[in-house]
């Protein structure tokens, strides 16, 4: 991408690229047109316009300078979100997480600042998942991560083999979430496929606990929301799920605070301060997703808290939950149900209409 910015905006050569590349004129040429063939993807065409604007304005003419920066940029996936490492993986995970759900696909227009993750139900009915910069879908544009197929005021990008793949190591560099044992629980498990406690990750158990976890592609509330009850209707409606979406995102949000220590076992049920819970709940930014959590389950109280932390936050799956809290079997769906419609009156007498909305 170096060679491709300093040739078209600085005016070097393909011959000189390719002596300073010690190679053919020909390689260099099949880069460049590469990558001015990626430009018919809006989002990278105007990365590399960012990118672009940015070296001109602070290294005019200077042609030795605007290649080490380009090549900077070039070589780093946040060079085109202009961030720093680890906040651009965090927003990455969240925004990649939600992309391999089905039905899931990233919206954005030309004249909208940020870009909204929506994701559409079996009945035709679309959800609001996650709401991300420009910036940062640009980056992950960039890396291939994602990608559109269609044309039009409304651009929509779905998640790539690279970006799966790329989520997947995310995760896998997460650290296991030891959470406590309740009642019949077994051992705990890492989060999102860790192994379990004590065990190697090369054991059969490490194994088994990879293979047992939620599938990326859905999580407990979307099977759930698939299920009837006996009138036929939806086991959870679409405002329940929206609600425990909502606190997902907002639990997600806050563990991209510098400050968090991860580890939410110890804000459940009595665990909260009460104190503190309702401060900034109206702001943005993690410290304010981090108190509108510390309130919603201060608001739910023991037990309805604990499977809403677990099932929509966590994504731990409702057999595991039931063990866990030493539940009886096929419980655990009518106690997260009653969660969902306290987090719901919840929502609604504590938060604003503009508020209630992600992001």
């Amino acid at each position: 991408m170096a060679d491709y910015l300093l040739h078209t905006s600085s005016g070097v050569s393909i011959r000189d690229l390719a002596r300073r590349k010690n190679c053919h004129a020909s390689t260099v040429s099949r880069r460049v047109r590469k990558i001015e063939r990626l430009r018919d993807d809006p989002l990278i065409d105007a990365a590399l316009r960012r990118m672009e604007a940015k070296v001109r304005s602070t290294l005019p003419g200077d042609r030795q300078a605007q290649h080490k920066e380009f090549t900077q940029m070039s070589d780093t996936p946040q060079g085109t979100a202009h961030g720093d490492q680890p906040e651009f993986e965090q927003e990455a995970k969240r925004i990649l997480r939600r992309l391999c759900e089905s039905g899931s696909v990233l919206a954005i227009a030309a004249d909208m600042d940020t870009a909204v993750v929506v994701r559409e139900g079996p009945d035709g009915a679309t959800t609001r998942t996650a709401v991300v910069s420009q910036e940062i879908a640009q980056a992950m544009a960039v890396q291939g991560w994602i990608e559109t197929s269609g044309t039009g005021r409304i651009l929509r990008y779905r998640i790539t083999q690279a970006g799966r793949d790329k989520v997947r190591d995310l995760l896998d560099q997460e650290p296991a979430r030891q959470a406590p044992v309740f009642g019949m629980a077994e051992a705990p498990a890492g989060f999102d496929g860790a192994a379990p406690v004590g065990e190697p990750a090369n054991s059969p158990a490490a194994t088994s606990s990879r293979r047992n976890r939620y599938s990326l592609s859905e999580s407990p509330l979307t099977v759930l929301a698939r299920r009837r009850d006996k009138s036929g209707d939806p086991f959870l409606s679409d405002d329940l799920v929206r609600c425990g979406e909502r606190l997902r995102e907002d639990f997600e949000l806050a563990q991209m605070e510098p400050s968090m220590s991860q580890n939410w076992d110890k804000f459940l049920t009595a665990g909260i301060d009460e104190g503190r819970s309702g401060a900034g709940t109206t702001g943005y930014g993690p410290a304010a997703a981090r108190a509108r959590v510390m309130q919603a389950l201060s608001d739910l109280g023991p037990g309805l808290s604990d499977v809403a932390l677990y099932c929509c936050c966590y994504l731990e799956g409702l057999e595991s939950t039931e063990k866990r809290m030493g539940w009886s079997a096929r419980s655990g769906k009518i106690v997260l149900r009653i969660a969902l419609q306290r987090l719901k009156r919840h929502y609604e007498e504590n938060l604003t209409p503009e508020a209630q909305l992600i992001g």
